[in-house]
């Protein structure tokens, strides 16, 4: 059995992704083999739509290959992840211009690069189990594959609350922020595949939603908003009020890398300006390419993965110690190295 797995079932494209033991983590290789795939079906008259799922129950996909990445950056080999982040975020906007209707179950964890390959799509689908957020800024990256332009797009403040504290989404407060669309309980979910296959109508799926959960982020919009509406991480942070709820939100934002939260907040206002999917991965990767030669991209890798001892050692420590021109320099333009999609 491969990674993945590509096929046409009756009127559908699908994709299956097939490592669960990694948490259907996503290769480079699976990248392109979804990017191939999509190719081919964009012309092919047999599939009418695209349907993605993957095995296992706890994730549809926690993110990227994050082990190849530090072992090849250990070797200062920059070119692997900038390589791989290239053909992905091709993948991304892909997926996003995508001209048949795609639609993604996704159950369990749903984190960063599984993101990409889900909620840029059409219809995306969750249920009970699903846990869906952009928690890159514990790592020492920023929540990317287009994950700004889905944040930016929010409801609110939420974008820049939920890419800096990295918060976890059930399926309520996932359609809330936008990082899904309908709620269809996981045991409906082999009928409604087999219904998809065998017609290709796509509009069993909104037949198959059920009403949506409660959002706790809802509940939290109001005070969200009030803090997060500063143009700066240094503004969010002097703008949390003094309770608990404050005090909870300062201690998330305490355990990121400083020098990503801070970036996140920039290039979620970024994409907000702009709100087009090519202009917020091109930023992305300003901050990307550089974030294992100039960032704490490995450093955080360590220590949540590697070591697994949670005590990331940043550079700067904190957000009092990051300057402004840090922020300035991660994010300034590549000259001839700018992402071309």
């Amino acid at each position: 059995m491969g990674d993945i797995h590509t096929r046409i079932e009756g009127a559908c494209g699908r994709i299956t992704l097939q490592r669960p033991e990694t948490l259907n983590a996503l290769s480079h290789p699976m990248v392109l083999q979804i990017e191939e795939a999509l190719d081919a079906w964009a012309t092919d008259d047999r599939v009418r739509m695209v349907l993605v799922d993957a095995e296992g129950p706890r994730a549809f996909s926690a993110g990227g290959d994050l082990q190849s990445m530090y072992e090849t950056g250990r070797k200062q080999n920059w070119e692997f992840g900038r390589r791989f982040w290239r053909d992905e975020y091709r993948l991304n906007a892909k997926i996003f211009n995508f001209s048949k209707p795609y639609a993604a179950l996704m159950q369990g964890f749903t984190m960063g690069g599984g993101v990409g390959i889900s909620c840029h799509g059409s219809h995306r689908i969750v249920g009970d189990t699903s846990r869906i957020a952009m928690p890159e800024c514990a790592i020492g990256l920023i929540p990317d594959v287009g994950g700004t332009l889905i944040l930016a797009r929010a409801p609110g403040r939420l974008g820049e609350y939920l890419g800096t504290t990295g918060q976890r989404m059930g399926a309520g407060d996932a359609i809330h922020a936008g990082f899904a669309d309908y709620y269809i309980p996981e045991a409906d979910w082999p009928a409604l595949t087999a219904e998809l296959e065998q017609t290709g109508d796509w509009t069993r799926i909104d037949a198959a939603a059920r009403p949506v959960p409660d959002s706790p982020l809802a509940d939290d919009q109001a005070r969200i908003d009030a803090s997060f509406a500063g143009e700066t991480i240094w503004d969010i942070l002097r703008a949390l009020p003094d309770d608990g709820w404050g005090d909870g939100v300062r201690d998330r934002l305490a355990a990121q890398c400083p020098l990503s939260a801070a970036c996140t907040v920039e290039l979620v206002h970024r994409a907000r300006a702009l709100d087009r999917i090519d202009y917020a991965l091109l930023q992305e990767y300003r901050f990307t390419s550089r974030s294992a030669s100039e960032g704490d991209f490995i450093e955080g890798i360590r220590a949540a993965i590697i070591d697994k001892d949670g005590r990331p050692n940043w550079s700067p420590a904190t957000l009092g110690d990051l300057t402004p021109a840090a922020v300035t320099h991660m994010l300034r333009p590549l000259g001839a190295d700018e992402l071309k999609l």
